[in-house]
């Protein structure tokens, strides 16, 4: 079995980076074969290059209409649609479950759209400053504006789903109800420094995964494949949700903002329990334990750095890591279930990508 050369990411113009890995700890390469003709192409996303040049004309077009004083906002948006993750992963499954249809690239549309408006969500949340190296609509616009940005940015999302049918509205539905009740109890969690593993997965499960499970699901029964198939890959992208946002609390932590092109800390500053977290205060005797909850309700500027070396010290960076790897696994696993192709090569490859990104 051939390996391929350790993978790179996407960055903001989709043009992977070979050799990018997780900061602090080496990820363990899984192993999956995969044709070296994927991983060396200039564009990752080489065979849905079209349909997501579609996707995005879709979306500009729905956002077409808006003039000053809300054209700079629109205009703005380019900065928060980097790596299309969400759009890419339904074209890339519809592809490799028999055909991308005109549907496709309006529901890869809607996702990227609801992805987009979270994101704006999220930085008034977390009070961040700059996102993918530029000014957060927050930070230049204020909160008011953006949480109305975000919010019109959803109900677009729906209305381009209407004009699907009525499936897809349901399921995008769903998947967005369930992202915001992540999202709330997330912030309804904030300073609860006794947090489990089983409340930590039930925030991800909806802020992050849901959206990557439901591409996944649309992807694949749009392209007219059987609901066993679309269950398969609503797995896959599930898993593949959780072990990208487990990676990107390890970024939060141990991350380089410089590379990262975002404000990290927010997790810590926020008082929001992370998986490697909560294993360090699940393994810490409880005295150690009951100081380390006093550093995480603390502000002093080194915060951060004393932080991971608590994380170092319980293994917790490592535990976390091998839990995204675990999901990772999970997700390749899921793509049993098609043919060999391009495109699920590239799948695969996204579940290694997930993990050693650095932004």
């Amino acid at each position: 079995m051939s390996r391929r050369p350790d993978s790179g990411l996407p960055d903001s113009s989709g043009v992977i980076r070979p050799g990018a890995a997780m900061p602090t700890v080496t990820l363990a390469d899984p192993g999956t074969s995969i044709p070296t003709t994927v991983t060396s192409r200039p564009n990752p996303f080489a065979p849905i290059a079209s349909d997501l040049d579609e996707a995005d004309r879709v979306f500009a077009a729905a956002l077409a209409g808006h003039r000053s004083p809300v054209a700079p906002l629109i205009t703005h948006l380019r900065h928060y649609r980097g790596k299309r993750l969400r759009p890419a992963l339904l074209l890339l499954t519809a592809k490799a479950c028999g055909g991308i249809r005109p549907a496709h690239h309006v529901l890869a549309a809607a996702a990227e759209m609801i992805h987009t408006a979270t994101l704006v969500h999220d930085d008034v949340l977390d009070e961040a400053d700059t996102r993918r190296h530029t000014p957060t609509f927050n930070a230049e616009w204020g909160n008011k504006i953006s949480i109305l940005l975000g919010d019109m940015l959803f109900t677009r999302a729906f209305h381009l789903t209407s004009t699907v049918d009525g499936r897809a509205c349901q399921l995008i539905g769903e998947a967005t109800n369930r992202v915001c009740a992540g999202e709330l109890r997330q912030v309804c969690e904030r300073g609860n420094l006794h947090l489990g593993e089983a409340d930590y997965f039930a925030i991800v499960d909806g802020k992050t995964a849901a959206l990557t499970e439901v591409c996944g699901r649309l992807g694949a029964l749009y392209a007219g494949a059987s609901e066993e198939t679309a269950e398969r890959l609503a797995i896959y992208g599930r898993s593949l949700g959780i072990a990208f946002q487990i990676a990107d609390d390890l970024l939060d932590i141990t991350g380089d903002p410089t590379r990262a092109g975002k404000t990290l800390g927010t997790d810590l500053e926020q008082g929001k329990l992370t998986l490697p977290l909560i294993h360090a205060l699940h393994t810490l005797p409880t005295g150690e334990a009951d100081q380390f909850r006093e550093l995480l309700r603390g502000h002093e500027p080194e915060k951060r750095a004393n932080v991971a070396d608590v994380l170092i010290r319980t293994g917790s960076l490592v535990y976390a890591k091998r839990v995204a790897e675990e999901h990772s696994r999970t997700a390749r696993t899921a793509l049993e279930t098609l043919p060999w192709s391009e495109c699920r090569a590239i799948l695969e490859h996204l579940t290694d990508w997930s993990i050693r990104r650095e932004k």
